[in-house]
């Protein structure tokens, strides 16, 4: 299936699917285990819309990058699956790079479309998702072989479900 095809299927969905939405959390703390490794804070502003903000760290061998992103994400249940939901979105993010071989650094920033599914666990105040996180970077970039378009970023999140009297705010 081509790239036209899924958006024109997720655009489908988007208009047509039903907003029948259980929210099972306010806001929760966590880990992002992809590009690039971050600690991630989500908090729902209604019963189907929530905010994540995200900063993280990534090394290589001759350069590393400091990315800072947030992204407005909606949130559908799957029809008799309890807990589950998918979701998808849009964000935005900042890239600062450093390069071993320069004496400058330089940066980006990048443009992502989200598309997900999260579980959270009945017994225990923890949920995990995992993303696709398509991208076009804009501005200043890296030194190496980079390139505009990237359809390979995505995570596996981990967070902790804040209690309502413990809530950040």
């Amino acid at each position: 299936m081509n790239v036209c095809k899924c958006l024109a299927l997720a655009i489908l969905f988007t208009l047509f699917g039903g907003r029948l939405v259980a929210q099972e959390y306010d806001e929760a703390i966590g880990v992002r285990f992809g590009y690039p490794l971050s600690v991630s804070y989500k908090a729902f502003v209604n019963a189907s819309d929530a905010v994540e903000v995200y900063a993280g760290w990534r090394g290589w061998r001759r350069y590393r990058a400091l990315s800072i992103h947030g992204a407005y994400l909606i949130h559908q249940d799957f029809p008799d699956v309890n807990h589950l939901q998918w979701y998808y979105g849009a964000g935005a993010g900042l890239q600062f790079w450093n390069y071993d071989e320069f004496d400058r650094g330089s940066s980006t920033v990048s443009l992502s479309g989200y598309l997900g599914v999260e579980y959270v666990f009945t017994d225990t105040p923890i949920s995990i998702s995992a993303d696709w996180r398509p991208t076009i970077y804009l501005g200043t970039q890296r030194a190496h072989d980079f390139h505009n378009f990237s359809l390979g970023s995505g995570a596996l999140a981990v967070r902790y479900l804040l209690p309502r009297k413990f809530r950040i705010r």
